[in-house]
């Protein structure tokens, strides 16, 4: 008979380590699960909803797990849009890119012709006889011929300002010694 009720004292004190660490583990996640349950709306669980009894706990869980789903593929849908909208801005991005890469290729272009246009103009003025050029000179605006006499050799830039009125060589030479006068010297 005393083997018998050292048996029954083992089964016992596994029979309680297993329920204390039920309750431990019960424990462990109740202060977590009340956390979260204040965090959440009012309207997790229908105020009609009497969960004492299993039908009605399953109802419950039921219509939480149908809300939930709804949540998930809510989300999902707004992280397609998300993916989506950032598959066409990253196109756009690069469409853009391109578009302006090929504009400065253009403005490079323009610039260099434009560059070279009044290189060409200037060497026809400068080859032209100085007292035709100074009368071609005399019609513009003074600010124009300044731009071509600034760009000429001084012996060719003075043999037309020297066929000019004076009033007109004084003009365009102001202009000329004033262009760098705002360039900072330091």
């Amino acid at each position: 008979m005393s083997r018998r009720r050292a048996g029954q004292g083992a089964l016992f004190i596994v029979a309680m380590l297993f329920a204390s660490s039920g309750a431990l583990r019960l424990g462990s996640g109740i202060g977590a699960a009340l956390a979260k349950a204040e965090a959440e709306p009012a309207a997790a669980l229908p105020e009609s909803a009497n969960c004492e009894t299993p039908s009605a706990l399953a109802e419950a869980l039921t219509l939480r797990e149908g809300r939930v789903a709804a949540q998930e593929a809510s989300l999902k849908d707004r992280l397609a849009a998300l993916a989506l909208a950032d598959a066409a801005i990253t196109k756009r991005m690069a469409e853009m890119q391109a578009v302006e890469d090929e504009l400065k290729s253009t403005l490079a272009l323009a610039d260099g012709a434009a560059e070279e246009d009044i290189k060409n103009l200037t060497a026809v003025y400068q080859a032209m006889k100085p007292k035709d050029a100074a009368t071609l000179f005399e019609t513009m605006s003074p600010e124009f011929a300044a731009g071509f006499l600034g760009r000429m050799p001084p012996d060719s830039a003075a043999a037309i300002l020297s066929g000019m009125t004076s009033e007109a060589a004084y003009g365009v030479s102001v202009i000329v010694a004033g262009r760098n006068a705002d360039v900072p010297k330091d």
